[in-house]
């Protein structure tokens, strides 16, 4: 990215900074029912419209009462352009004031988000760099229908392929249930949506996860611009970061789609082949063919490692997440090609 991108969102810190804490502010599973701030959290973009710049990236995520942080990403957005390289990212903070929210970076610029959706980035003489404009995007997947033969879970209509099975009014599924039927070798397709926790951090903010198997959690949670971690959205729990964190604004609907191998045991019950899985986050690969730690489960599993079949299992952590369209395809399932 030129000087000029860079000015008006300039490094504020290394890392956001994420507090293990339990959630304290609202909990809204209800779009209808967002605060001011929601509208101003989200992503933005911009082409290069002119030669020698590039395209550009901003997250903006709200932290309540009219608090933000700002994240910008050389080349576009993760997944739409940017190339992973971390130490080309800015950050800022900033304050929403009389519907308009300003973020600073005193030593390079500042930008400013209007109501209609427009951010629009100065250098510190003041003189307008770029502007860009609020989309809101969507999973690749998102709607996927089953493919002939595949176990429908869940399709709006009923609960009853679940223990305990609850459904919200809207006909939605609700965090905190395990299948009731058990997998071996599975393609598992599902779209969750996190809750808006503004006031909220770490692991109090939208946490849920589902678990392979009852065994291996692909973990949930509001980790919108956030590092990507494992024990943010799309990390396998206590194994592994994702590749890119593809995570969404909250109340977005997102997919995982999750291509898992099984565990291979001998007639004596010892381990011969460590269970893999693949998962797609919004339709981008985030894991590739990765060997799981077959002699123990990730943290907090309901199952332990072994060679009978498991159960999906959604976790409750407090948090309303809301699921909807879940099906499962047996057997090995070959992930998409890599484009």
């Amino acid at each position: 990215m030129t000087k000029k991108i860079l000015a008006p969102l300039a490094l504020m810190s290394l890392l956001l900074v994420v507090t293990l804490v339990v959630a304290k502010g609202p909990k809204i599973a209800d779009p209808d029912k967002v605060d001011t701030d929601f509208s101003y959290q989200g992503e933005y973009t911009s082409d290069a419209a002119e030669e020698g710049e590039v395209k550009f990236g901003v997250q903006v995520i709200a932290l309540g009462e009219g608090k933000f942080q700002a994240v910008g990403y050389e080349g576009g957005l993760p997944g739409d352009g940017w190339d992973g390289n971390r130490e080309t990212l800015s950050r800022a903070t900033g304050t929403l004031e009389d519907g308009t929210l300003k973020l600073v970076t005193p030593e390079k610029g500042s930008a400013v988000i209007k109501k209609d959706g427009t951010l629009e980035t100065f250098n510190l003489d003041g003189q307008k760099v770029q502007q860009l404009k609020r989309v809101v995007r969507k999973s690749k997947t998102l709607g996927q229908k089953p493919p002939e033969g595949a176990v429908v879970l869940f399709d709006g209509s009923t609960a009853d392929a679940w223990k305990d099975g609850r459904m919200t009014d809207d006909g939605l599924l609700m965090e905190g249930t395990t299948s009731k039927e058990a997998f071996q070798d599975h393609h598992v397709h599902i779209e969750f949506r996190l809750p808006y926790q503004p006031q909220d951090r770490g692991q109090g903010r939208g946490n849920s996860g589902i678990y392979a198997q009852g065994r291996y959690e692909i973990q949930m949670l509001d980790s919108f611009a956030l590092e990507g971690k494992h024990n943010e959205c799309g990390g396998l729990y206590s194994v592994k970061d994702p590749d890119l964190n593809m995570c969404y604004p909250p109340l977005s609907w997102q997919t995982y789609d999750i291509y898992y191998t099984a565990a291979r045991f001998d007639d004596a019950g010892k381990l011969k082949d460590h269970p893999r899985v693949t998962v797609l986050h919004n339709g981008v690969r985030i894991h590739d063919d990765v060997q799981l730690p077959g002699e123990r489960s990730t943290t907090a599993a309901p199952s332990q490692p072994g060679p009978a079949a498991g159960p999906i299992y959604l976790q409750n952590h407090g948090c309303p997440v809301r699921y909807r369209n879940i099906w499962v395809t047996k057997g090995t399932v070959k992930p998409p090609v890599s484009k």
